[in-house]
């Protein structure tokens, strides 16, 4: 490597069931580099607004919740010991509370405001400039981070997805058609390539990764090697 300090932003995008978290944190984990988990940073939002009175009842005052972006400012800080990054709203971790089934009920009415989005999407950027961060998502290539580094699409035959899924969800003990997954998976590629916000959308520059016939540890060293060339 040329320069062994340098540090880049990783944004990975691609379709639903093709294992971007999964891999976007085993990246992180390796590099020793900031994972933004998006979905964390919404329910930081939603537990401020209820500790702030902006949500009662489960009733979101999405005006009270708009009043109170600017005083949040949420972190991310890479922690050794659980091979993961915790989250820190205004400097206090929060890690724990985030995960309540309370958040859980209405963090999506707060995902919908436009507002909040808009400035978790400011707050994101703002981290990329730092460099060291890695994120996956639907449009992070595009718009939350269209300079980074390295852009990975990630795709998979939609019958190995549904497949991918049918185990998991049978392991659980569920009882589910394959079928019947196989059309959502099919179902919301339409819908997330076809929305009107950030619709899914490979960019110029991104790299495909196909895992349909890949395990974990092929993925990671095709990622391990491109990361090499840059770094």
């Amino acid at each position: 490597m040329s320069d062994t300090n340098k540090k880049i932003v990783i944004a990975i995008d691609g379709f639903s069931s093709c294992g971007k978290s999964t891999f976007a944190k085993a990246i992180a984990r390796r590099l020793g580099y900031i994972f933004i988990d998006t979905g964390a940073m919404y329910r930081a939002v939603t537990l401020y607004a209820l500790e702030h009175g902006a949500i009662r009842s489960g009733i979101v005052d999405e005006e009270a919740v708009v009043r109170l972006l600017d005083e949040i400012s949420i972190t991310f800080r890479f922690n050794p010991e659980r091979g993961a990054s915790d989250i820190y709203v205004n400097g206090t971790f929060v890690e724990g509370k985030i995960r309540t089934i309370e958040v859980s009920n209405c963090v999506s009415p707060i995902s919908a405001i436009a507002e909040v989005r808009h400035k978790l999407v400011a707050m994101q950027q703002e981290m990329g400039r730092k460099r060291g961060v890695v994120m996956d998502g639907r449009d992070i290539g595009t718009v939350v981070f269209p300079d980074a580094e390295l852009k990975i699409f990630m795709t998979a035959d939609p019958h190995v997805r549904a497949m991918r899924r049918y185990d998991e969800l049978t392991a659980k003990g569920d009882s589910v058609s394959l079928e019947e997954i196989e059309q959502n998976v099919r179902d919301r590629d339409y819908q997330d390539m076809n929305r009107a916000i950030s619709p899914l959308r490979q960019a110029d520059d991104a790299i495909v990764l196909d895992n349909s016939q890949m395990s974990v540890e092929e993925q990671m060293a095709w990622v391990m090697e491109r990361i090499e060339r840059l770094v």
